[in-house]
C-alpha cells in the first residue's frame, strides 16, 4: 500500500522533545516502512524520520504553533504534491477541510486534541467526506452524533525504549506545564506519602510559564525536583528509575501517551479514572486507577505490581506494530469503500464505531468526582 502521510508544519518528526501527534506519525511511518508499504511524508524539512519525505518545506515553526497561515500554506503544498498514492492519513486540523484536494485518494484523519463542542463542528464537516479515527473509545463518545469510523489507539516503537529497575526510590511526573496535567495533585500525593517526586514538563508557551512561576514554582520543597523538559533519552531513564509515574490528570484526556511509555520502561501508572486513563492502565496489574485522595494509598502497594507485567502490556497492546497494522485494515477499508462510493458514510466503517463503544464506557466520572477523595 502507498501511503501518505501529513502532519502540521510547526515541529519535526520525530520531535526533539514534547510533540505527541509528531510522535506517533513517526512511529506509524516507520511501522509501515518495516511492515512492507511506501510511505510519503509532508512535514517540516528539518524531520529526521527515516522515510522519503516531501520536498520544498521550510524548517519547523515551533513558535508559530496554531497560525492559520502557516498551517494553510503547508497542507495545500502538501496536497498539491502528495502525488501517486493509495490513501492520505493526514493529521492536520486544515487539511481535511481543504476543498481542492486530489478527489481520486480517499483522506483519512485523526481527532488528535480535544472533542470539545467548537472542534466536533469542524469534525462534522470534514467527516461527509474524510474516514474519522479517534484514539480512544472515551474521546469517541463524547460526541454521539458524530460520524467517527473507527477508534485506534496510539503504540510506540518499543525499540527505543529499554525496561528499568524502579530503583530510584522517587515518583516522576512527565507532561505539560497546566492544571489539566494535575501536576500540583501529583505534588500533594507524592507528599502525602512520604516520597521524593521529580517533575519533567514541558514549558514554552506563556500560558505554561505563568503557570509555572505563578503556581508551582512557589509552592515546590525540597523533596520536589523540576528538571525542565527532556530528551527520550533522559526521559525513559527518568521513568525506568522511578517507582511509578503519576499521572493525577484533570480533564478527559483523549489519550496520553505518557503512560505508555512509562509502561514501556517498566514502571507502573498511577491515575485518575478520567479521560482514557482506565483503558490503557490495568487496575491493580500495570498501576492504580482511582481518584487523587486515593492514589495517596495506592502509592504503598506499588511494590505489588510486576514491571515486567507493565512492559508485555505495552508489548501486546501498544506497540508501534500492533498500531500501524490497525491503521492498514482500515486504511483497506477505506479504499474499498471509497471505490464504492461517498465516504464515509454506509454501514461498513459506522459498524467500527458500534462495535467500539458497546459496553463502553467502564467509568463517567467527571474530573470533579475524580479529585473527591
Amino acid at each position: 500500500m502507498r501511503i501518505g502521510l501529513i502532519v502540521g508544519p510547526w515541529f519535526t518528526v520525530p520531535p526533539e522533545k514534547y510533540g505527541g501527534t509528531e510522535r506517533v506519525v513517526d512511529a506509524l511511518a516507520r511501522a509501515f516502512v518495516d511492515a512492507g508499504h511506501e510511505v510519503l511524508l509532508a512535514t517540516a524539512a528539518d524531520s529526521t524520520c527515516p522515510v522519503p519525505q516531501l520536498p520544498g518545506f521550510g524548517p519547523s515553526e515551533p513558535e508559530e504553533v496554531g497560525l492559520t497561515l502557516s498551517e494553510l500554506g503547508h497542507v495545500i503544498r502538501a496536497y498539491r504534491d502528495m502525488g501517486d498514492v493509495d490513501i492520505i492519513h493526514d493529521h492536520t486540523l486544515a487539511g481535511p477541510l481543504y476543498s481542492h484536494r486530489p478527489q481520486d485518494v480517499p483522506v483519512v484523519t485523526t481527532i488528535h486534541g480535544q472533542l470539545s463542542p467548537r472542534a466536533a463542528t469542524l469534525y462534522r464537516d470534514m467527516a461527509q467526506d474524510t474516514a474519522i479515527i479517534a484514539i480512544s473509545h472515551d474521546q469517541c463518545s463524547r460526541v454521539q452524533d458524530l460520524e467517527i469510523s473507527a477508534v485506534i489507539h496510539h503504540g510506540i516503537d518499543l525499540s527505543a525504549v529499554s525496561p528499568g529497575r524502579g530503583a530510584g526510590g522517587y515518583l516522576c511526573f512527565v507532561g505539560r506545564m497546566c492544571p489539566d496535567k494535575g501536576l500540583m495533585e501529583a505534588v500533594r500525593i507524592a507528599r502525602a506519602a512520604d516520597v521524593p517526586l521529580r517533575i519533567a514538563a514541558k514549558m514554552h508557551a506563556p500560558d505554561e510559564l505563568a503557570y509555572f512561576h505563578d503556581v508551582v514554582q512557589p509552592s515546590l520543597a525540597s523533596n520536589e525536583e523540576f528538571l525542565g523538559e527532556l530528551r527520550d533519552p533522559e526521559k525513559y531513564e527518568l521513568m525506568g528509575d522511578a517507582m511509578a509515574l503519576l499521572n493525577p490528570i484533570q480533564w478527559h484526556e483523549p489519550f496520553g501517551l505518557v503512560m505508555i511509555e512509562a509502561l514501556a520502561t517498566g514502571t507502573p501508572v498511577l491515575a485518575t479514572p478520567i479521560g482514557a486513563a482506565p483503558e490503557i492502565v490495568r487496575n491493580g496489574v500495570t498501576g492504580f486507577v482511582a481518584s487523587t485522595g486515593k492514589l495517596v494509598e495506592c502509592v504503598g502497594r506499588i511494590p505489588d505490581l510486576d514491571r515486567e507485567a507493565c512492559r508485555r502490556s505495552v508489548e501486546e497492546s501498544f506497540s508501534a506494530q500492533r498500531m500501524a497494522a490497525d491503521h492498514v485494515d482500515f486504511y483497506a477499508k477505506v479504499i474499498e469503500q471509497f471505490r464504492a462510493g461517498p465516504l464515509p458514510g454506509g454501514d461498513v466503517l459506522q459498524e467500527n464505531r458500534r462495535q467500539a463503544l458497546q459496553g463502553y464506557p467502564p467509568s463517567r466520572k467527571t474530573p470533579e468526582e475524580a479529585r473527591r477523595p
